[in-house]
């Protein structure tokens, strides 16, 4: 028993501990609110969670939950031995599973919410199969791979009455409140630019696949993890972070960092869909005056300019600009030599016809430009704040859970999290149109079509409507055994 006490989370109290080893010691589980009808909690007023994804990210989303203190583990799947030994033996009581549809179909009655923590190719179809399921779902960023993905977890969200939150956590910090609350009351006029960038991405992009394919570790389920992608021979230093940088399994640094970056911009300005959006991106030279072409690659830098329409909150269109790979925007004329430029390494910029204003990554440190201004600023609180910020992410969720769909307020809901997202795949087509070419007519070399222009996009259909070929990204083929169901 001690050695089982040693094994959970260090929040959990003496108390509670007592009292779920003697409910185990009994015969009995927590059971689950669906059993007792929609609407109903359970006696002991908790949420019962399955993990699809329970090392790397989903180890400390896993552990995070569970800091509620309103949440018990009781399930866990991943396909990977070696990166759940961690929340294996965190919640030594949890079911594990290896294959989340089995998970899903055999135990769906015994939780009342999934969280889904995978590579970005396997989050839409895990979550979606939850939601069908009446489950609460609590998915990490971004929440898909693709746009048609987003808008049909959107639907889903509503369709199925489920609570759901995207994990990023700086939605729920203090910094985007207080930022909203400084436009409201006029401090920097109208916003009509914002730069958001990052020194991401931290893994290698712009480079060629590896000839050689390698041994699959045995701890490894090679055929789940990739799950809806392509297959291909496994290969050395892919798994389990540097996935990231391949197209058909990541989504570049945009998807990695731009939940965080750009979710202030959404909450400020009451963003939706963006009307265009134009890419420049950084090359790779293998030799001299030959460019190197990796198209399976994110590229290693990118710019990315997109328009947003008027919003209620703004006097007219909004142009966003996305730097990554460490290009940054320059240095407002009203930030000191030796200040900070956001946080170093990412920030993000509101530019207005009164003046500036600041963040860095979670909107953490937002400031007024010059930053003398903010200190001397003093703007009545109209929003109320997350208990914790952005640590306080996940007990929002799951106390939100247990109260019922429609009840509670959320940061991070698919109703703000799939546009959010959308954003930044739509730009992420700008960034893969640049790579589709074409043969030239004479025989020699190629054309790039997709460079040099601006993709203007039907939001209704979700299509480009003047380069056809990149609305192939929009929404992929998914492999046999792993297709979302409508």
């Amino acid at each position: 028993m001690e050695n089982e006490k040693n094994n959970l989370p260090d929040n959990n109290s003496r108390r509670t501990f007592i009292k779920n080893t003697a409910l185990a010691s009994a015969g009995f589980f927590i059971v689950p609110r669906h059993v007792l009808g929609r609407g109903f909690l359970a006696p002991s007023d908790r949420l019962t969670i399955a993990g699809i994804g329970a090392g790397g990210k989903g180890e400390s989303d896993l552990a995070n939950f569970f800091k509620s203190g309103k949440a018990d583990i009781a399930f866990l799947c991943d396909v990977d031995d070696k990166r759940a030994a961690t929340s294996v033996k965190n919640f030594p009581k949890a079911k594990y599973y290896k294959d989340w549809r089995e998970m899903l179909d055999k135990e769906s009655k015994n939780f009342d919410a999934v969280s889904v923590s995978t590579p970005d190719h396997n989050h839409a179809i895990a979550t979606l199969a939850a939601m069908q399921l009446g489950k609460h779902v609590y998915v990490q960023k971004p929440l898909t791979h693709d746009i048609y993905e987003a808008r049909a977890l959107t639907e889903a969200a509503k369709k199925y009455k489920v609570v759901t939150q995207m994990g990023n956590q700086g939605a729920s910090a203090d910094g985007t409140r207080i930022m909203r609350e400084w436009y409201d009351a006029n401090l920097i006029g109208d916003v009509h630019t914002i730069y958001a960038w990052t020194d991401r991405p931290v893994w290698p992009q712009g480079i060629q696949w590896p000839a050689t394919k390698a041994e699959v570790p045995s701890t490894l389920d090679w055929n789940l993890w990739l799950g809806t992608a392509p297959y291909k021979d496994f290969v050395e230093k892919l798994v389990p972070f540097n996935w990231r940088g391949w197209w058909d399994y990541g989504t570049g640094a945009l998807g990695d960092m731009g939940c965080h970056l750009l979710e202030v911009a959404f909450r400020v300005l009451d963003l939706k869909y963006a009307s265009d959006v134009q890419a420049s991106v950084g090359s790779v030279y293998v030799d001299e005056f030959k460019r190197g072409y990796f198209p399976e690659s994110c590229p290693p830098s990118s710019h990315v300019t997109l328009t947003f329409p008027k919003t209620a909150k703004t006097k007219g269109p909004v142009t966003v600009h996305w730097m990554d790979g460490g290009i940054q925007p320059e240095r407002p004329l009203e930030l000191g030599a030796n200040e900070v430029f956001g946080d170093g390494g990412n920030g993000t910029l509101f530019i207005g016809t009164k003046g500036k204003m600041m963040c860095g990554t979670y909107s953490l440190n937002p400031q007024l430009l010059p930053t003398s201004r903010t200190k001397q600023t003093n703007v009545k609180q109209k929003a109320a704040r997350v208990k914790d910020g952005a640590n306080g992410h996940y007990a929002q969720w799951v106390e939100a859970a247990i109260a019922g769909y429609g009840k509670n307020e959320l940061s991070s809901p698919f109703e703000t999290a799939g546009p959010l997202t959308e954003l930044l795949l739509m730009a992420n087509l700008a960034i893969r149109g640049a790579d589709l070419r074409v043969p030239r007519t004479t025989g020699t070399g190629f054309n790039y079509p997709g460079r040099g222009i601006k993709l203007l996009w039907d939001n209704a259909n979700m299509r480009v409507t003047n380069f056809d070929d990149v609305n192939q990204f929009v929404k992929r083929e998914y492999r046999d055994g792993f297709k979302m169901k409508a």
